[in-house]
C-alpha cells in the first residue's frame, strides 16, 4: 500500500472563475467534514467469480442485478445470494480496445414496461438501445446512434436520474477537440427521454447536457439530487465533477484546476496513479469511486451543501482494478473487478463481484 497519498482536492466553485491564468493544477486540501459521511465500510464479501470483464450493473426491482460483460457482450443476472445466470448476448456488439458492451440501466418504470437500456460499441459507432426483458431478452431497439467510437475513451455509463431522464456519458475517443464542439456527441454527458429524444429543459435544445469531458466513467446523485461524475485525466489529474446544466468542464484546454474563465473546475482531483476513477455511487453521506489504476475504493465524504471532505482510500490493492460501484437496494455497495481487461494481473477467480456492507 502506498504510504504517502497525495490527494489533490478543492472546494467546489459555484461558478466559473474569472481569472484567465494558465492551467497550473493548483488545489487545496480541505479538512475532514465535521459530521457524517466518514464511517468506514464493513468487511467485503466476494459474491460471484469467473466473470469476463464485467463493466456495469443495474438493479431490477426485486434486488437482482443485470451485469454487462464488455467483450463477450453477455448480459448476466446476478442474485444477492451469488447466483449467476446468463440471460442473453446483445447482437451487433463489436468489441475492440475499450469498446464493447458497456453501460446498463433499468427503466424506472420497469414493473410496467420491462425495459432495460444498454450502451455498446457497434461496427461504426457507439449507441444506446432499449431491450425488453421479461423472463426472456428481446431484440435491441437503438434510441441514440452516431456516438463516435474509438480504441479508447468510449464513455459508456448509463443512469436514470431523479427526473426519470436517461443520462449517457460519452468519451472523446482520444481526439480531444470534439469535446468542445457542442454539435458533436463525443466528450459529453447527454440527457435524453426514454425514447432517446433530447430531454425537456436541455440547455442547447439537443441531447447535450454538459460538454468539455475527456472520458466520464461514473455518475451518481446525492440525497438532494446533485449529480456527480468521475472522469479520467491524461497525465496529471483525474477528477470528480459536480455536474450542472450547460457547463463546460474544460477538456482538452484544462486538466484539473485551471481557474480559467468559461470553464468549470472539478470538485476534487487525484494524481492519475492513485485513481483512474470509474464507477461512482452515493450512499451514507459519501461518494464511493471505484479506481482502476489506483486499485482501491475511494470514499469521498460530502457535506450537506455538496462540498467534498478529504478522500479516504479503502481496500487498496486487495482486489486489483475496480470498475463498477453501485448501491444495491439493500443499502450495500456492489463492486466489480476489471483484472481481465488486459491491464490487470488477474487472480484465478477473476473477475469478481464484491459486496460491501455500509454503516
Amino acid at each position: 500500500m502506498r504510504k504517502h497519498l497525495i490527494v489533490l482536492v478543492a472546494l467546489f466553485l459555484a461558478g466559473c472563475s474569472s481569472s484567465p491564468a494558465k492551467d497550473t493544477g493548483g488545489a487545496r486540501t480541505p479538512p475532514p467534514l465535521p459530521s457524517g459521511g466518514t464511517a468506514a465500510p464493513g468487511t467485503p464479501r466476494v459474491l460471484a467469480t469467473g466473470l469476463k470483464i464485467p463493466w456495469a450493473m443495474a438493479f431490477l426491482p426485486g434486488g437482482d442485478a443485470i451485469v454487462t460483460e464488455r467483450d463477450s457482450a453477455r448480459l448476466l443476472r446476478v442474485t444477492p445470494a451469488g447466483g449467476v445466470t446468463p440471460i442473453g448476448t446483445v447482437p451487433g456488439v463489436s468489441p475492440a480496445g475499450e469498446g464493447g458492451l458497456l453501460g446498463v440501466a433499468v427503466s424506472p418504470g420497469y414493473a410496467r414496461d420491462h425495459q432495460i437500456f444498454v450502451y455498446y460499441t457497434a461496427s461504426r459507432d457507439n449507441r444506446v438501445a432499449r431491450i425488453g426483458y421479461d423472463g426472456g431478452l428481446g431484440a435491441p431497439r437503438p434510441i441514440v446512434t452516431g456516438i463516435p467510437k474509438g480504441e479508447i475513451h468510449n464513455g459508456g455509463r448509463l443512469a436514470f436520474g431523479p427526473d426519470r431522464m436517461l443520462y449517457i456519458t460519452t468519451g472523446e475517443t482520444g481526439a480531444g477537440d470534439p469535446a468542445q464542439d457542442k454539435g458533436s456527441l463525443a466528450g459529453k454527458i447527454l440527457r435524453v427521454t426514454p425514447d432517446g429524444r433530447p430531454a425537456p429543459g436541455n440547455p442547447f435544445g439537443t441531447r447535450v447536457w454538459t460538454y468539455g469531458h475527456r472520458n466520464v466513467q461514473g455518475l451518481a446523485w446525492d440525497a438532494v439530487g446533485r449529480l456527480y461524475a468521475t472522469e479520467f485525466g491524461q497525465d496529471r489529474f483525474d477528477e470528480i465533477n459536480l455536474i450542472e446544466k450547460g457547463r463546460d468542464y474544460g477538456w482538452p484546454d484544462v486538466e484539473g484546476f485551471g481557474n480559467r474563465k468559461g470553464f468549470t473546475d472539478p470538485l476534487l482531483t487525484w494524481k492519475t496513479s492513485e485513481a483512474s476513477p470509474s464507477g461512482l455511487a452515493y450512499a451514507n453521506g459519501s461518494l464511493w469511486a471505484a479506481a482502476l489504476r489506483g486499485e482501491r475504493l475511494w470514499q469521498v465524504p460530502l457535506s450537506a451543501d455538496g462540498k467534498a471532505g478529504r478522500p479516504i482510500a479503502r481496500f487498496t490493492g486487495d482486489y486489483g482494478r475496480l470498475r463498477a460501484a453501485v448501491r444495491a437496494p439493500d443499502g450495500s455497495l456492489w463492486l466489480t473487478t476489471s483484472n481481465r481487461d488486459g491491464r490487470g494481473d488477474p487472480a484465478k477467480d477473476d473477475d469478481r463481484i464484491i459486496t460491501v456492507p455500509l454503516r
